[in-house]
């Protein structure tokens, strides 16, 4: 088993203490491609015993602010961290067309000036922006592959409207595949993507906490309305016979084991029988 899948970050736009922003990165050998960099993201893969060098590639699900808040520190980090190395290859980052794209292009602009002092102290390289875009499309679609081919990343369209071109990944390697949902409501489009998938990492929302609060603060419900119900993802996960489901973006975040146990409750009322796994920052799936 060489195929490793961490997740960098279980949170919601709100802070939550003990977890960073949307992310999760696959690794197979020396092959490393990160998923989302919300906040704390760089944090989170040195405490997962990476360098920031060691990343392949960076894929956007879309443009929400708590799935990029992190990209910009990433780039930025990852350039001084190797800036004085002889050889430096620029990280790919893969965004969908639209506002993903065009944040990915601009993000780096308000530190030209901070970049500009460090090159003029120090006479390190520039830093280099490779942004590559893609557009969202509901058939399957192949994104990247590492040059050996061993490890292969598609996507597809997902339903987060309003929110357009926000996409789901599956990484393909040797061992077996993983599907990241990125944001989006229990969609077919997910449950083909990730029909017998070794590991699907999937937003979940919990109903039941929230309904005291949504009598009073009804647009709570435009916020489930675009997120994944954790009831209807476990019937869709069975459906689908994935073999491992970990749950991440937690809504809302669990404070203590018995708030876990209310994710992986609901997701077995609604007939998964595998394994089933609340995130916590750092946890890891091997297969």
């Amino acid at each position: 088993m060489t195929t490793t899948v961490t997740l960098t970050g279980t949170g919601l736009p709100n802070v939550a203490p003990g977890r960073a922003g949307a992310g999760v990165f696959v690794k197979h050998n020396d092959v490393v491609v990160q998923f989302d960099a919300g906040r704390a993201t760089c944090n989170r893969l040195i405490e997962a015993g990476l360098k920031l060098a060691d990343l392949d590639a960076v894929f956007i699900t879309h443009i929400h602010s708590d799935h990029v808040f992190g990209l910009a520190e990433l780039v930025l980090s990852r350039w001084i961290e190797t800036q004085f190395d002889k050889v430096a290859t620029p990280l790919p980052i893969f965004a969908p067309s639209g506002g993903a794209a065009r944040f990915v292009k601009r993000m780096l602009e308000p530190y030209e000036e901070d970049v500009h002092l460090r090159r003029e102290h120090t006479g390190s390289r520039e830093v280099v922006l490779d942004a590559r875009e893609f557009a969202a499309s509901f058939t399957q679609t192949e994104i990247w592959a590492s040059a050996d081919r061993a490890v292969i990343v598609e996507s597809v369209a997902v339903h987060h409207e309003p929110v357009p071109d926000a996409v789901a990944y599956r990484v393909s390697t040797p061992d077996g595949s993983v599907v990241i949902s990125g944001d989006t409501r229990v969609c077919q489009e997910v449950e083909d993507f990730s029909r017998n998938a070794n590991v699907l990492v999937h937003e979940a929302f919990r109903r039941a906490p929230l309904e005291h609060i949504i009598e009073h603060i009804p647009r709570i419900n435009s916020i489930l309305d675009y997120h994944s119900d954790t009831i209807l993802l476990g019937a869709m996960a069975q459906r689908a016979q994935v073999q491992t489901l970990m749950l991440t973006h937690l809504g809302p975040p669990p404070r203590d084991e018995t708030e876990e146990q209310g994710f992986s409750d609901d997701v077995k009322a609604g007939g998964y029988t595998g394994h089933c796994l609340v995130g916590r920052d750092l946890m890891s799936v091997t297969f």
